[in-house]
């Protein structure tokens, strides 16, 4: 793979991206606040830079996958961040899940530098990107796009484009992380009903996916919930309440009322005020449950 690729952010989904660029021979550099976290890596073959001006030194893509809105702001505009050493040639890809006010802010500063931006967040658990099975929703001018695009072919099976402007796709990641959670929350009220009618969690799961729900997003979760896994952690409470505050904040500016949304986010509220933030955020099964008297 001929593309020299600086990654920051090496946690669990950004681990898995760095994965499947070393296993297509990608010259790959990182760069994470905590260096330990990238030892695996560099033992697979990546090297590690000691700075955000490091990692994008000779660069031809600058991926990066943190956490939140604000752990982008700092290292994309913050003093010696991406803006201040992203090469004329190169692209900055953002591959987390953000807010679209903030990649809509992160494209105005590239744009105004006269630097390349797209925002490509993934669908798919670490374990699916391991895999290669993950999607990747791509947003960005298409100069930019055609740049990255091989990469991303190699971290995804299929790449879904959004549109010519990165805060595309940042609101269709958001749209498809606002069904998922719909999807636990169905599940996790199913489960729970027929709980107190004595049927065993694992026939309804076998019944369901064996029939109309036949999807990975019914098998993954239903089977979390039906073993009551919640240890078994991909996407975690605390991660997944951020999402829904931005879906909410998205559906705020466009004025689109979303009560879905709001359920799992009480849900997702109490689960992490119990304890649970660190867990799986399929989690709000366990908060479902203790509402209808079984735990």
């Amino acid at each position: 793979m001929d593309v020299k690729v600086g990654l920051i952010g090496v946690g669990r989904m950004g681990s898995a991206i760095a994965r499947r660029l070393l296993s297509a021979g990608c010259d790959l550099l990182l760069y994470n606040r905590t260096q330990q976290k990238a030892a695996a890596l560099m033992q697979a073959g990546a090297r590690a830079a000691t700075s955000i001006d490091g990692v994008c030194a000779g660069r031809d893509l600058v991926i990066t996958m943190v956490a939140d809105d604000a752990a982008l702001q700092e290292v994309v505009l913050g003093s010696g961040g991406v803006r201040d050493n992203l090469s004329a040639r190169a692209v900055h890809v953002a591959m987390g899940t953000h807010g679209v006010a903030a990649i809509r802010a992160v494209a105005a500063a590239h744009r105004a530098a006269e630097q390349n931006f797209a925002a490509a967040p993934v669908l798919g658990r670490p374990e699916v990107v391991d895999a290669g099975q993950a999607g990747i929703i791509a947003g960005g001018p298409p100069a930019a796009l055609g740049i990255c695009r091989p990469t991303l072919a190699v971290i995804g099976r299929r790449v879904f484009e959004a549109g010519d402007d990165a805060e595309s796709a940042a609101a269709l990641k958001l749209t498809n992380n606002f069904v998922l959670a719909g999807c636990i929350e169905v599940l996790s009220e199913a489960f729970a009903l027929v709980r107190k009618y004595g049927v065993a969690p694992a026939v309804c799961l076998d019944m369901l996916t064996e029939g109309l729900f036949a999807a990975p997003a019914y098998r993954t979760y239903g089977r979390i919930i039906a073993e009551q896994n919640y240890d078994q952690v991909g996407f975690t409470a605390r991660l997944a309440l951020k999402d829904m505050s931005l879906v909410l904040a998205a559906a705020d500016a466009a004025f689109v009322p979303l009560p879905s949304a709001n359920t799992v986010r009480d849900r997702l509220l109490t689960a992490i005020a119990r304890g649970d933030g660190d867990r799986d955020w399929s989690v709000i099964a366990r908060e479902q449950a203790r509402a209808s008297g079984l735990d």
